[in-house]
C-alpha cells in the first residue's frame, strides 16, 4: 500500500514538474520576446482582434498555474487550470488546422520548431498528463469522499466543454471583427504570392494600360502615343506607335487603356476619347466630349465610366459616357459622398473588374470604397481595415477666386488599387497593429478584400527592388503584375487565392 502511494506521489510530482517547466519556460519566452509574441497573435485567425489582451493573459496565467502546482496544497486546482489551458491550446490548433482561412506561424521558443500537427500531439500528451494527475489526486471511493469525487468528475467535463466553447467563441468573434469591423489588424499568411520573374524596363515612366490572356500592355507618360506589349513570360517585348486620325489637340495627360480587343486613349484636359483595335493600333476620335474629366475607365465597347467636376458645384462626380454618333453623358451625383469640400475629400481611384462587370471607386484619404455595376446603378459600400473614416485634409479657399488648395500635407490612407474577379487589392499607406515597421521600409503592403460581402481577407508584401517601392500593379487570372521602380515584376498568386475564391 505504501509503495503504491509512493509511486502515485512520484507520478504526481513528475507531472507537476513537467507542467511547471513547460509553463515557466513558455511564459518567460513570451515576455522576453513580447513584441514578436504580440505580432504572432495579431496574425492568428482566431485571436487577431484580441491580441492585445491575450498577449498578457496567457503568460500571466501560465506563471500563476505553475505557482499553484509548486505547492502540494493547491496542486489539484493547478491541474484543473492546466487541463483547461491545454484544452484551450489544443482546440485552438484543431480550428487552425481545419477551419482557418490560413495557418499562421507557430509560437516562439523551442516549440516553434514543431509543426502544427506535432504541436497538436504535444498538447494532447499534456492534456492526458493533467487528467492522470487529477485522477491520482482524486480521493479514494469512500462514504466520506463520495461528494468530493462527484464534484471532481463533474468539473472535468465541464472544463472540457467550456474551454472548447471559449476558443470557438473567440474564433467567431474575431472573424466578425477582423472581416467587418475594421479593427486594423492585418493577417499575413504564408507565401500567398511568389515572385516568378522580372524585367528591367530602364525607365520609371511606365504604367499599366491593361492585360489580356498572355499579354501585358504598358503605356509611358513620356511617350504617350506609344504602347509596349509584353508576353507574360517576359521573353517578347514589342512597341507600337498609336496612330490617331486627329492630332490637332494640345494633349497634356493622355493615357491608354486596353479592354479585350479594343484600346482607348483618354485625355480629360482636351477633352477627348479615341477608340481603336489592338490588331492595328489605329484610333478614331469619338464624337466631342462636352466636359473635362479627371479619370476614365472603359467598361465595354461603347461605355466609359468617368470622374469629372460637376458643372453646378465644381465638386467631383461620377458618370457614364455612351459613345455613339452623338455622345451622351449620364451623371450620378449621389455616388461620391462629400465630407469637407467635395473635391479633395472625394479624391480616389477608379477601376473596372471585367470578370465580374463591376466598377470600384476607392477614396484616397479615407477608409471607404464604392462598388457598382457597370451602369453605376446597383451600389454597395464597404470599408478598408484602417480606422480613418473621415478625410484628414485641410482646404484653403484662395481670396478673390473660387480656387481651393491643400493648406497642409494630406493624410493618405490608400495609395494604389487593382480589382479582379471580385477581389479588391489595395496598396495601403498605413501600418496596422502588431506589424514590424521594418517591413514597411522594405515592401509595399497589399490588403485583399472580398467584394461579394465587402470583407477583409488578408495581406501580403510586394518587396522593394534596389530600394525602390512598387508604384502600380494589376491582376490577371492567378498572376499579379507590378511596376517596382524601373522593373516589371510578375508574381504568381498561390493556392490561398484559389481557396478564397472557392469559399
Amino acid at each position: 500500500m505504501k509503495s503504491t502511494q509512493h509511486i502515485k506521489g512520484i507520478i504526481i510530482e513528475t507531472i507537476c514538474l513537467l507542467y511547471v517547466l513547460l509553463f515557466i519556460y513558455a511564459a518567460v519566452s513570451k515576455f522576453l520576446d513580447f513584441e514578436n509574441f504580440q505580432v504572432q497573435l495579431g496574425q492568428s485567425p482566431l485571436l487577431s482582434a484580441f491580441a492585445g489582451a491575450v498577449s498578457w493573459v496567457v503568460p500571466i496565467a501560465e506563471l500563476f498555474i505553475a505557482l499553484l502546482l509548486i505547492f502540494p496544497k493547491h496542486r489539484l486546482a493547478g491541474l484543473f487550470a492546466a487541463f483547461s489551458l491545454m484544452v484551450l491550446f489544443t482546440t485552438y490548433i484543431i480550428i487552425i488546422l481545419n477551419f482557418s482561412s490560413f495557418v499562421p506561424c507557430s509560437c516562439g521558443g523551442i516549440l516553434e520548431k514543431l509543426g502544427w500537427t506535432e504541436h497538436l500531439f504535444f498538447n494532447l500528451v499534456f492534456v492526458v498528463l493533467a487528467l492522470i494527475g487529477i485522477l491520482l489526486l482524486t480521493p479514494s471511493k469512500t462514504a466520506n469522499n463520495t461528494r468530493k469525487r462527484n464534484i471532481i468528475f463533474i468539473t472535468v467535463p465541464t472544463l472540457l466543454v467550456s474551454s472548447i466553447a471559449v476558443v470557438v467563441l473567440l474564433f467567431v468573434l474575431s472573424e466578425d471583427i477582423i472581416h467587418h469591423r475594421n479593427n486594423f489588424i492585418r493577417r499575413f499568411p504564408h507565401y500567398p504570392a511568389t515572385e516568378m520573374r522580372q524585367l528591367d524596363l530602364k525607365y520609371n515612366s511606365y504604367y499599366f494600360a491593361g492585360t489580356n490572356p498572355g499579354k501585358i500592355y504598358l503605356g509611358n507618360y513620356t511617350t504617350p502615343f506609344q504602347i509596349t506589349v509584353a508576353d507574360t513570360l517576359l521573353k517578347t517585348i514589342k512597341k507600337h506607335n498609336i496612330q490617331l486620325d486627329r492630332v490637332d489637340f494640345s494633349f497634356r495627360s493622355a493615357e491608354i487603356r486596353v479592354l479585350d480587343s479594343s484600346f482607348y486613349l483618354f485625355d480629360g484636359t482636351v477633352p477627348c476619347i479615341y477608340r481603336g483595335k489592338t490588331a492595328h493600333w489605329k484610333a478614331k476620335l469619338q464624337a466631342p466630349i462636352g466636359i473635362r474629366y479627371t479619370l476614365a475607365e472603359p467598361v465595354d465597347t461603347n461605355t466609359v465610366i468617368f470622374r469629372a467636376f460637376a458643372p453646378e458645384t465644381g465638386e467631383n462626380i461620377l458618370g457614364l459616357f455612351k459613345l455613339a454618333k452623338e455622345n451622351t453623358m449620364d451623371f450620378k451625383p449621389k455616388l461620391l459622398e462629400k465630407q469637407i469640400d467635395g473635391i479633395f475629400d472625394t479624391d480616389g481611384m477608379l477601376k473596372y473588374d471585367k470578370v465580374k462587370g463591376s466598377v470600384v471607386y476607392l477614396y484616397k484619404y479615407r477608409n471607404q470604397f464604392i462598388r457598382t455595376d457597370q451602369n453605376l446603378s446597383a451600389v454597395s459600400r464597404g470599408k478598408t481595415i484602417d480606422t480613418f473614416s473621415k478625410a484628414k485634409i485641410q482646404v484653403k479657399y484662395l481670396p478673390g477666386s473660387k480656387e481651393r488648395k491643400m493648406s497642409a500635407p494630406p493624410f493618405v490612407v490608400n495609395k494604389v488599387i487593382a480589382v479582379h474577379n471580385n477581389l479588391l487589392y489595395v496598396a495601403s499607406a498605413l501600418p496596422g497593429k502588431y506589424e514590424a515597421i521594418e517591413l514597411w521600409g522594405t515592401a509595399t503592403i497589399i490588403d485583399v478584400y472580398d467584394l461579394s460581402n465587402n470583407s477583409y481577407l488578408f495581406s501580403f508584401p510586394i518587396y522593394n527592388i534596389k530600394k525602390e517601392k512598387m508604384k502600380s500593379f494589376i491582376v490577371q487570372g492567378n498572376q499579379l503584375f507590378a511596376i517596382v521602380g524601373t522593373h516589371l515584376v510578375i508574381y504568381k498568386l498561390n493556392n490561398l487565392f484559389k481557396s478564397t475564391l472557392k469559399k
